[in-house]
């Protein structure tokens, strides 16, 4: 053996002024995937075909000069250099230029499937089915140790305390996915596992998601009974069975928050209306408080006989007030009853007859009023105050 040798950085130099130098300029043509745009503005991807796969970059003041933008599935036609990464071992296509070949042969497929499935209305409206507002049981069709089933229990843990989880176990990638995510949903539907179904998987590239494209997922999603939430991959992905699932949500985590939407919204009303309760009636106890505290017992006799004493002088003084308008008015209406007897007493007969006068009447009982109406003989009777004389006219 040769006992001269090279350290690693040494031969990843001479790797890279070989393939550098050798490949100063390509230009190269395969389906893109893999496509992410980073925060400083370069795009990094992966270019593939049937055979093989090549890392590839585009920086940011090259594309600018694009006039699409770059979607995995697209078959690009590229040009650039060679470059090798020497941190990692990797080597690149540098890309000054990009165009596109064609639609690409996965897209392509997905957009055929596409239209039959809708053909067939799987997709159609009418079919879409309401999430229950307060679901008991939530089932999870995904892979049980993926990131999205862990997104998903911290979220409902988080805002549905109660709720339980079933995971159905199935892959979310490779030949045996979409057959084992279709039984899922229909063993769920068969024994009535729980209210709704969330089916789904972390992000990924367009060939890791084609499971959930496929036509067994996507019958057994528009097919399903129980309502089912489709979220598969992140935001920007996207699967058929987005199209006929009853609800799409962008991420695993938003489809957690969206099944436990209504629960976590009426709870937070709860609380907040006992919330609301506590502090009113807090409010109106100490205002209680404060109204009470100069009423302590040994002030309430004090207090109450300053309030009651000014009314019952009052009442005293009232009272006087009517007993002495009683007397005057009883000693106004005596004397008026004395004067009416005095003058009652003036005007009788019998007074008249006190003072000496007599009453004299005819035969005939009648009171004789004048002298020329007795005639001579006429039998009189005269009756003065005691006792009767009778005589005889002459």
């Amino acid at each position: 053996m040769n006992d001269k040798h090279l350290t690693i950085t040494e031969l990843t130099e001479k790797i890279r002024n070989c393939l550098e130098g050798s490949f100063s300029f390509v230009m190269a043509e395969g389906e893109l995937s893999n496509c992410k745009l980073a925060s400083s503005g370069h795009l990094y991807f992966s270019l593939k075909d049937s055979g093989a796969k090549i890392d590839a970059v585009m920086f940011k003041n090259r594309l600018r000069s694009l006039s699409f933008e770059p979607k995995d599935g697209q078959l690009l036609r590229v040009r650039g250099s060679l470059s090798v990464y020497a941190p990692r071992g990797s080597y690149s296509i540098v890309c000054e230029e990009m165009e596109i070949a064609g639609s690409g042969e996965i897209l392509a497929m997905l957009e055929k499937r596409k239209q039959n499935f809708a053909a067939e209305g799987l997709f159609d409206t009418e079919r879409k089915k309401p999430l229950p507002r307060f679901p008991s049981v939530i089932g999870v069709v995904s892979s049980p140790t993926g990131a999205a089933v862990r997104d998903i229990l911290n979220i409902l843990e988080r805002r549905t305390n109660g709720i339980k989880v079933i995971i159905l176990p199935a892959p979310v990638q490779g030949d045996d996915a979409a057959p084992l995510i279709a039984a899922r949903i229909r063993q769920a539907n068969f024994w009535q596992l729980v209210d709704v179904l969330i089916v789904g998987r972390g992000g990924g590239s367009l060939e890791d998601l084609l499971a959930f494209s496929s036509d067994e997922v996507v019958r057994a999603v528009a097919e399903s009974d129980i309502p089912v939430v489709s979220a598969v991959g992140h935001e920007i992905d996207w699967a058929l069975c987005d199209f006929a699932a009853d609800l799409r949500a962008p991420t695993p985590s938003a489809a957690a928050e969206l099944v436990s939407e209504h629960l976590s919204t009426a709870m937070e009303a709860v609380n907040s209306l006992a919330d609301t309760f506590v502090t009113v009636m807090n409010t109106r106890m100490e205002r209680a408080r404060l109204l009470l505290k100069p009423f302590d017992p040994a002030d309430m006799e004090h207090r109450f006989r300053s309030i009651l004493q000014p009314r019952l002088v009052r009442m005293d003084d009232t009272k006087e007030e009517l007993v002495m308008a009683i007397s005057d008015k009883t000693a106004e209406l005596h004397s008026r009853i004395k004067l009416a007897s005095a003058v009652m007493e003036a005007g009788s007969p019998l007074a008249a007859m006190e003072r000496g006068f007599s009453v004299v009447t005819d035969s005939d009982g009648k009171i004789i009023r004048n002298a020329a109406s007795v005639k001579t003989g006429d039998r009189l009777t005269i009756k003065p105050m005691k006792g009767e004389l009778y005589a005889i006219a002459e």
